[in-house]
């Protein structure tokens, strides 16, 4: 900074970078704080862990929203997956997000209970890549928490892309009271992988309310014979070897696939399906933890 006389100069800053460092906290205090009152709408907030992809983790999380909000419970769909989200086409989401009168996001409303926030609801082009590092991602996650007009909610859910690195991380120290739910298929090669994501939940003091195994079984459409097409009871069976919950099994069902291609969650549907029931086991399962 230059100044014109000795005494201007006495009136600054002793260092140019001192008042940038001084706006940053200053920020960042008002965003720590605009987060507390969001989460203080919350009454439950559910994080969705997985320790490897292609076990169907985003699928839950979209059925777990839609279930709860049919059973009446006002309930809120947060995704942070920034390379791959899939909530958005899952429940529909063709259309960039609204801003309110007061600067923040307003959620995409999907009936008259659930509301959802993706990444992808932010894109002008649905297929460009987002490529961050970790500082772009934390500040985002934060973001959804402290910028989107959630308003009153009995349940957050949040879907979190697989492993243990940066979003799973910032969600745990964004929202520390969350509670996780671990999402594997019965074949040892993903089990090897979540028990990785319940040393991390340990490892952070994330409380973990149970495993979900899903794609369990699968239906002969021909012969109706029960086929395990990824083994089948490893869930369970890890579940009791670590002390934790097993919030129930779900099996492969193809319609699971046409509903997340066609923007509506099975359990948003009035369908009686094995994949339904074995939804309700675990909503159960959930619910009666609370």
């Amino acid at each position: 900074m230059i100044h014109d006389s000795v005494d201007n100069a006495k009136k600054g800053s002793s260092c140019p970078s001192q008042g940038g460092q001084q706006d940053m906290a200053a920020r960042q205090k008002l965003e720590d704080e605009a987060i507390k009152v969001s989460l203080s709408k919350i009454k439950h907030k559910i994080f969705i862990l997985s320790g490897k992809g292609g076990v169907g983790k985003s699928s839950i999380s979209a059925n777990l929203a839609g279930s709860l909000s049919k059973k009446g419970y006002k309930t809120g769909l947060m995704d942070v997956d920034v390379h791959g989200p899939s909530i958005a086409h899952m429940l529909g989401l063709t259309e960039l997000l609204d801003i309110s009168e007061n600067k923040l996001l307003m959620p995409k409303q999907i009936n008259g209970n659930l509301k959802v926030v993706s990444v992808q609801a932010l894109m002008q082009d649905k297929d460009q890549a987002i490529i961050w590092r970790g500082p772009a991602k934390t500040g985002m996650i934060r973001q959804f928490v402290s910028s989107v007009d959630w308003g009153e909610l009995d349940f957050l859910i949040i879907d979190a892309p697989p492993g243990t690195g940066d979003e799973p991380l910032t969600v745990v120290q964004t929202i520390p009271e969350a509670l996780g739910i671990i999402v594997t298929t019965p074949q040892e090669v993903a089990l090897a992988d979540i028990r990785k994501s319940i040393s991390f939940c340990k490892t952070v003091h994330l409380k973990t309310l149970g495993i979900v195994e899903n794609m369990a079984g699968f239906k002969c459409p021909h012969c109706s014979e029960p086929i395990d097409l990824f083994s089948s009871g490893g869930g369970e069976k890890t579940a009791k070897s670590q002390g934790l919950e097993f919030l129930g099994s779900i099996p492969f069902d193809t319609d699971v696939v046409i509903s997340g291609d066609s923007g509506v969650p099975m359990m948003l549907q009035d369908k009686e399906t094995r994949f339904s029931k074995g939804f309700d086991t675990i909503v159960e399962n959930i619910i009666k933890q609370l």
